[in-house]
């Protein structure tokens, strides 16, 4: 399948380009919001889960005051009869890549926001927080094509070029190739990479890519839903429409039997889902559009992450 890609450099702090003042007040909003949760709450959980103690053992030293007890060698210890801990030289700078998906069903929401703009705060939290941490950024939107690419790069600019480009973007492609996007990933990121893969997943075919891509990366799927995909409410006759194909079809929410399977269909695609993350070894965060606290479950992750390491 043939894809259109478009690479796009890094901006000046001054090139903003030509926004509308109602844009760029959502952005400058989003910026101001992620910021302070990146201050608060975000970027120690950030480090813990994703760069650790570092990569490399340097030494033993005797243990002073303000040293982490958990890096306590308990065998030298003994030995010497006074606490001693062990020394890793500093981890490297992370390559952190965001793959976000602009296809049709993005356009949905239930409560204040889309689904599409939940996905564009997320991608500029964890922008925020690793631009902070010193990593470097690229983005990768895609709907079934490879719709936009930015290099991996560090600076607040280079953020702020991200939120935009995510917010801004405009997709004539309804529906969703997470193995095209995935297999693009491979192609410009050569080097391994914390990846998150920020989709509503409403696709198939894609899980022998994601195990590959898993080998080579470290993968995270954050899963984006709303509450309407997963129970419908009971107000009579509705028509839905699939997004990403256009097929429509009415039924009667009053039917239990209707609203009851739908709700078993939905919770069933949903544990099939995160089945197959576990297999693929990828990590798998949900947030809901209809919910305000997506925060909570980013950390939540990372403290699960953090436990497991």
């Amino acid at each position: 399948m043939s894809r259109a890609v478009r690479a796009v450099q890094d901006p000046s702090p001054e090139d903003t380009g030509p926004l509308s003042p109602e844009l760029f007040q959502k952005i400058k909003a989003i910026q101001i919001r992620t910021q302070r949760v990146v201050n608060d709450v975000f970027a120690g959980e950030y480090e813990s889960a994703f760069k650790g103690r570092g990569m490399e053992f340097e030494e033993v030293r005797e243990y002073q005051p303000g040293d982490d007890i958990r890096h306590i060698d308990w065998n030298v210890t003994a030995r010497m009869s006074a606490p001693y801990v062990k020394v890793h030289r500093e981890e490297r700078e992370l390559t952190v890549m965001l793959l976000v998906d602009v296809s049709s069903s993005g356009a949905f929401g239930s409560g204040a926001k889309l689904k599409n703009e939940v996905a564009a705060e997320v991608a500029a939290l964890l922008a925020y927080t690793a631009i902070r941490s010193n990593d470097r950024v690229g983005l990768i939107i895609f709907s079934d094509h490879i719709e936009h690419f930015i290099p991996p790069k560090k600076g607040r600019a280079h953020v702020w070029r991200v939120i935009r480009d995510i917010l801004t973007h405009r997709s004539s492609h309804r529906r969703t190739d997470l193995e095209g996007a995935l297999e693009y990933m491979s192609k410009v990121v050569r080097r391994r990479a914390v990846a998150f893969v920020i989709s509503d997943f409403l696709d198939e075919g894609f899980a022998q890519r994601l195990r590959t891509a898993a080998r080579r990366h470290d993968v995270t799927a954050v899963a984006v839903g709303d509450r309407r995909e997963m129970e419908l409410p009971r107000i009579g006759l509705i028509e839905l429409e699939d997004a990403e194909t256009g097929e429509t079809i009415v039924i009667d929410t009053y039917d239990r039997n209707i609203t009851d399977g739908f709700r078993l269909l939905t919770g069933q695609d949903r544990r099939d889902r995160s089945e197959l993350f576990r297999a693929a070894g990828v990590g798998e965060v949900e947030v809901r559009a209809d919910d305000e606290d997506y925060v909570d479950s980013l950390v939540r992750y990372f403290h699960t992450r953090e436990r497991r390491r």
